[in-house]
């Protein structure tokens, strides 16, 4: 596996969008196929939304560490923001009748669901996602 590309950025939707493009650039020019393009970038979009508005609560003196590398056969990211964290399994299915309407939720949700794991360390505010490139 190659080493982790290692960022750290100001907690602003900017810093993180600028990385999400890096990444999103260097996913298309290994020629990744799209069904892997749009999920590693819907995925790591949620991510990095929630580090900036809910775990630094868009606070500018804090910062957001992301860590990735893709692989032959995976992309690895580890997004770590300075918040107080949370827990996830107290995050409810936004998908049951009584959260249908709610905002939140959402973006954990669809994380899981578009990548092959998800995990959360520290004290919640350490996320680690993993999803197996297809082969052509």
């Amino acid at each position: 596996m190659p080493e982790f590309q290692k960022r750290l950025v100001e907690n602003s939707s900017d810093a993180v969008g600028e990385v999400c493009e890096e990444i999103l650039t260097e996913l298309k020019n290994k020629k990744l196929d799209q069904d892997d393009i749009f999920a590693i970038h819907l995925a790591i979009e949620e991510a990095f939304v929630n580090a900036v508005k809910h775990g630094n609560g868009n606070d500018p003196s804090k910062k957001v560490g992301i860590d990735y590398r893709i692989g032959e056969s995976e992309f690895e990211i580890f997004v770590e923001d300075e918040g107080e964290g949370f827990d996830p399994v107290s995050v409810p299915d936004p998908r049951t009748n009584e959260n249908i309407q709610k905002p939140n939720g959402r973006g954990l949700f669809l994380m899981r669901a578009y990548m092959d794991k998800v995990e959360f360390g520290g004290r919640g505010n350490r996320l680690h996602m993993v999803r197996k490139i297809s082969s052509e």
